[in-house]
């Protein structure tokens, strides 16, 4: 039973609407992860470290690919062992910060990274294939639209 399933006639639109956007977003995550595993044996974790590295590649420091990937240092930790395993990372001092260590992509990581990539898009765009591409832009709009709304109203804690 999906997210949306929990939804009923008399609950606001809005919610309606969260609830559908959630189990999309749960479909298309378990159909890519269970072909990143299949077809790479690899993990979403994985893949969407060495996709900060790519977008970075100077590479970062651990601390701020944990705040990108919104997990815990430990799990960056753990993540970039196994990839520095596989020749897939590698960690550098950090001048003038002896704690710090830098993570960038081998020049194998880039390749790997670059072939999973190009297979991954296809997935989003063969998940996405029952819209017409004026339906995807209109949503990509509409959804922009409640992101500029929820950045505009953050609160603060």
């Amino acid at each position: 039973m999906d997210l949306e399933a929990r939804a009923h006639e008399e609950h606001h639109d809005a919610l309606r609407l969260w609830l559908r956007m959630l189990t999309c977003t749960q479909l298309i995550e378990q159909r890519v992860r269970s072909r990143l595993r299949e077809q790479f044996e690899t993990t979403l974790p994985r893949f969407d470290l060495m996709a900060q590295l790519e977008r970075s590649p100077e590479g970062l420091k651990m601390n701020e690919l944990s705040r990108r990937m919104m997990v815990t240092g430990g799990n960056v930790t753990g993540i970039t062992d196994q990839l520095e395993a596989e020749d897939l990372v590698e960690r550098t001092a950090v001048a003038n910060d002896r704690r710090a260590l830098c993570i960038r992509l081998t020049d194998a990581g880039r390749k790997a990274f670059a072939d999973m990539a190009a297979v991954h898009e296809g997935w989003i765009v063969d998940a996405l294939a029952g819209l017409s591409e004026r339906e995807v832009a209109t949503l990509h709009k509409l959804l922009g639209k409640v992101k500029q709304h929820m950045n505009a109203n953050e609160v603060t804690a």
